[in-house]
C-alpha cells in the first residue's frame, strides 16, 4: 500500500510539472534598437537638474528568454549601448553646452513574470564602459578611467524593471518591451553621477525551444 501511495505521489507530480511546463518557451532574438538616456546628478548637483537633456543612444546584441514555468522565465543579455547625457548652455557648471557619452558593454540578468499576453521583469544588471567621450562646445576628449578628478569608473552596476506584451503571429511571437534602467554606481571620481535610460524594443522570434515536459 505505502509503495502505490509512493508511486501514486511521483504520478502526480509528473502530471503537475507537465502541465505546468506545458507552455513554457524558449526564445533567443537579436536586437537593435534606439534608448533614450540621461545622467542623474545627485541631490548635491541639483541646481544642474533642470538644464539636463536626455540623448539618444544605440542598443545592439542578443536576447536569451529562458522558460521555466509558462508563467515564469528567466531572461539574460548582453549588448553593445550608448549612454550619457547633455548639459543645456549657461548651466552653472559651464557656459557652453556639454554632453558626457559612454560605449559600455551590459549584461542584465531578470526575473519575468507572464500574466496572459502581458509580463513584467525586473533584476540587476553590470556594464563595462568600454570608452567614450566629454564635448564642451565645439570640443572634445576622450574619457580617463584612471583614479582622477575627471576620471569615470569602467565599472557600472544598476536596476533594470519594466514590462512587456506579447503578440503571436503564425508560428512566432512580436514582443514590445518597455523597461527603465536605473544606475545604481557614482560613475565619476570627485562628484555624483548616475546612468538612466528608457528601453524601448521589439523582439521578432521563433521558439527556439520547448520544455521537454510540455504537452504536445
Amino acid at each position: 500500500m505505502k509503495q502505490k501511495l509512493q508511486t501514486g505521489l511521483v504520478l502526480g507530480m509528473l502530471f503537475l510539472a507537465a502541465n505546468t511546463f506545458g507552455q513554457a518557451k524558449t526564445y533567443l532574438d537579436l536586437m537593435v534598437n534606439v534608448v533614450n538616456t540621461n545622467l542623474n546628478y545627485g541631490s548635491a548637483n541639483s541646481a544642474l537638474a533642470d538644464y539636463k537633456k536626455s540623448t539618444n543612444g544605440i542598443q545592439a546584441g542578443a536576447s536569451f528568454q529562458a522558460g521555466i514555468t509558462s508563467g515564469f522565465s528567466l531572461v539574460t543579455e548582453l549588448y553593445y549601448m550608448r549612454k550619457g547625457g547633455k548639459l543645456k548652455t549657461n548651466n552653472p557648471t559651464t557656459t557652453d553646452e556639454s554632453s558626457l557619452r559612454l560605449n559600455t558593454l551590459e549584461l542584465p540578468v531578470l526575473a519575468r513574470l507572464h500574466l496572459g499576453k502581458f509580463y513584467m521583469n525586473a533584476g540587476p544588471s553590470i556594464a563595462y564602459n568600454l570608452g567614450g567621450k566629454n564635448t564642451m562646445g565645439n570640443m572634445s576628449t576622450k574619457l580617463s578611467f584612471r583614479n582622477s578628478s575627471d576620471g569615470v569608473k569602467r565599472f557600472d552596476a544598476g536596476i533594470q524593471m519594466g514590462g512587456g506584451i506579447e503578440f503571436p503571429f503564425k508560428q512566432k511571437r512580436i514582443a514590445l518591451d518597455i523597461r527603465y534602467s536605473y544606475g545604481l554606481t557614482n560613475l565619476s571620481y570627485d562628484r555624483e553621477i548616475h546612468n538612466r535610460a528608457v528601453m524601448i524594443s521589439v523582439h521578432f522570434s521563433k521558439a527556439w525551444i520547448t520544455n521537454p515536459l510540455g504537452r504536445k
